[in-house]
């Protein structure tokens, strides 16, 4: 249960419950631990499975809008002639972006999560035994957007990446501390829009920084190519 909105991974349902009482708090608490433990157990398969077979596995997590699925696009046709790219692609309903995603040649398995807010370690399970992607694979996990629930739910991958995008506040590490603090690499995307957005990059930077000193911190425009090598030479040395 996520401790922010109350969804069960794997059911899709959200309950608002806000009644008051000590023994509805601590029955919330262990329900959520227990659903926070067995997603946990799965997600350390996952990365067993993943290991077994020298996949790269990525979780991409962002607001909606950031830009994540036209990060990908441009990172497969530019990296697949050197490794061989898979993507387990996350969202509410439609398979919009796994089509733009299969448009690049790249093997995807669509995970489509109904009410549900996050993909979860059971979910990405599922999704790798459908994709069966090759040994030594770079594997994108690009989640649903939303800057709470994905953070809290370990999938299994190598590395959490939260992209940002230009357009959004600057004080986005400051409202949604947790999702920065889990980062291993922030992604600035959309620069080539500073000079018409208000956007400071120097604070965001500062601002990210401040909930997770160790963050690693890249600007990109997935649009123009501006930063992209830089993103990609991160992803070698990993």
């Amino acid at each position: 249960m996520c401790a922010t909105c109350g969804c069960t991974p794997g059911t899709g349902a959200h309950h608002h419950d806000h009644a008051d009482g000590h023994a509805h708090g601590t029955e919330t608490i262990t329900l959520e631990q227990k659903v926070l433990a067995k997603n946990d157990g799965i997600a350390h398969d996952n990365r067993a499975w993943l290991a077994d077979r020298d996949i790269l596995a990525v979780n991409l997590m962002s607001s909606p809008g950031a830009g994540k699925t036209t990060l990908l696009q441009r990172t497969i046709t530019e990296l697949s002639a050197v490794r061989p790219v898979a993507v387990i692609e996350g969202d509410q309903e439609t398979t919009f972006d796994a089509d733009r995603i299969r448009q690049t040649g790249c093997p995807v398995v669509q995970v489509n999560t109904g009410a549900g807010c996050h993909l979860d370690a059971e979910m990405v399970r599922g999704a790798l035994t459908g994709l069966d992607p090759s040994r030594g694979s770079l594997l994108f996990v690009e989640n649903v957007g939303n800057l709470v629930c994905p953070a809290m739910f370990d999938l299994g991958e190598e590395h959490k990446v939260v992209v940002i995008s230009v357009t959004e506040g600057t004080d986005k590490p400051l409202k949604y501390p947790y999702m920065f603090a889990v980062a291993d690499l922030v992604l600035i995307n959309k620069i080539d829009l500073l000079p018409y957005v208000d956007f400071e990059v120097d604070t965001c930077t500062a601002y990210a920084r401040s909930v997770n000193p160790a963050v690693r911190i890249l600007t990109v425009s997935a649009t123009t190519g501006a930063g992209m090598p830089d993103w990609y030479g991160w992803l070698a040395g990993h």
